[in-house]
């Protein structure tokens, strides 16, 4: 059985796609970042609750900011990417529900009322969003660099509030000169897949 998407953009999602580590010096541009999340909304959350909220790090006066908060081997390229995203947990997401939600508007006080059920939610739903936009961001032919490495409580402190986790920091550009190592291996289906 064959999937129904082209083998090109299997390849340009999936097989060929690369965490990228180095960049050219090709701006990002707003229309991109559009593009990316006009793409990436449509995928499924719980509840429709959508979570992941999005910082762009784009002045330099930011990147000077987040740069300090990265681990080592992050900053020099997190210093030098054309752009940076912050991706993080909405944890006041149920106040939207209403909206994204509206055959069920109750669900906000049915299920969300207390805090640490909306911080399990948020995680992982706007976690499953994270790997969205790591996908969208192939989509509009970029490059994708994720990053666990960072001081969480640094950033959130200096570029959230107590109302939003860090998840990750992706580098977003063109791949530069020797961006990726290569394929590491991967587990085959009958490693992880398990029939009952």
């Amino acid at each position: 059985m064959t999937l129904a998407l082209d083998p090109a953009a299997q390849d340009l999602l999936f097989r060929e796609a690369h965490t990228a580590n180095t960049f050219t010096d090709e701006p990002v541009s707003e229309e991109q970042v559009r593009a990316v999340y006009d793409l990436i909304k449509f995928g499924p959350t719980a509840f429709n609750q959508s979570p992941l909220r999005v910082v762009l790090v784009r002045t330099p006066e930011a990147r000077e900011r987040l740069v300090p908060h990265m681990a080592e081997g992050n900053r020099p390229k997190t210093a030098t990417a054309p752009l940076v995203a912050i991706l993080a947990a909405d944890n006041e997401f149920h106040e939207e529900l209403p909206t994204l939600f509206p055959h069920f508007p109750q669900a906000k006080d049915v299920f969300f009322t207390e805090r640490d059920a909306r911080e399990r939610a948020a995680g992982l739903n706007a976690a499953l969003q994270a790997g969205y936009f790591i996908v969208g961001v192939r989509a509009a032919g970029l490059a994708a660099g994720p990053m666990s490495g960072f001081d969480a409580a640094g950033v959130q402190k200096e570029f959230l509030d107590d109302d939003h986790t860090p998840l990750m920091v992706v580098n977003i550009g063109k791949p530069g000169p020797d961006a990726s190592r290569p394929r590491g291996p991967r587990l085959g289906f009958d490693e992880v897949v398990t029939s009952v």
